[in-house]
């Protein structure tokens, strides 16, 4: 089966390529979806335009924020009222996953308790997101480079925390590039993992720049790889280009359009 792409529009954007251009370039060139972070000023534009140019919202952020999430108990009120929302919005828009955090690691607190904590704060809303058919995608980031302190920085850590949560909907957003730089040996992992994995990213490493021929990962190789697990969400790609978006955006597409 081919993989399913998706643009995560905010890293293409710039002043002279418009929403309206994006979309319209990632529909013409055969993407099946994009994708933001957080829902900001532009959310109804981009649900828009996703529709007008028959385009799925794949992924947006489910709670605020990245470095305080889900491994302090203290925010687990506010997180599950949040993540209910972003529930409801999901289904209204057909967006089949949501981005969840961690969060960075705390001062005295064990990594095995981090664990316990943020297992007890997504069995707070697995029931809802089951009940609706919204994956939870906890999403594993780099603490080397760009994420400092982050806890979800390993796939096995990450792993654990689905496994103990034991939920269909209760899955990882698997960042390729965050992970090279963290662990490596990135196809075997997904090979072993692929069913707790709710969502991949892409950039280049390093630099998060293109997936071009001055970085180290072979995206042709990873996709076919994910595409012969059987995977049937998306694959994002998460990267700045470093010469002109439209053209990122079809080169990108053309490498990782294997199956």
């Amino acid at each position: 089966m081919k993989i399913k792409q998706s643009l995560c529009y905010p890293m293409f954007k710039t002043n002279a390529v418009n929403l309206e251009a994006l979309f319209q370039a990632a529909a013409q060139v055969g993407y099946a979806a994009v994708e933001t972070w957080f829902r900001g000023y532009d959310f109804a534009e981009m649900v828009a335009l996703a529709k007008r140019h028959n385009l799925v919202i794949a992924s947006i952020c489910g709670h605020q924020s990245l470095g305080d999430g889900l491994n302090k108990r203290s925010n687990h009120d506010r997180i599950e009222a949040e993540l209910k929302t972003s529930i409801d919005v999901a289904v209204q828009h057909g967006i089949p996953g949501l981005i969840c955090f961690s969060g960075n690691r705390q001062p005295h607190q064990s990594d095995a308790d981090a664990l316990d904590t943020v297992v007890t704060g997504l069995r707070r809303v697995a029931p809802y997101a089951e009940k609706n058919g919204i994956n939870l995608n906890m999403e594993l980031l780099n603490s080397k480079v760009d994420h400092p302190g982050y806890q979800n920085d390993h796939t096995v850590w990450g792993v654990a925390v689905c496994e103990r949560v034991n939920s269909p909907r209760v899955k990882l957003l698997y960042d390729i590039y965050h992970m090279q730089i963290m662990e490596g040996d990135v196809i075997r992992t997904i090979r072993e993992n692929i069913r707790w994995i709710g969502h991949f990213h892409t950039a280049g490493n390093p630099g998060r720049n293109d997936l071009d021929d001055t970085q180290e990962l072979n995206y042709a190789g990873i996709c076919q790889a994910i595409a012969a697990t059987g995977y049937d969400l998306y694959v994002g790609h998460e990267f700045k280009p470093k010469g002109d978006s439209i053209a990122a955006v079809h080169r990108a597409f053309t490498i990782c359009n294997v199956g």
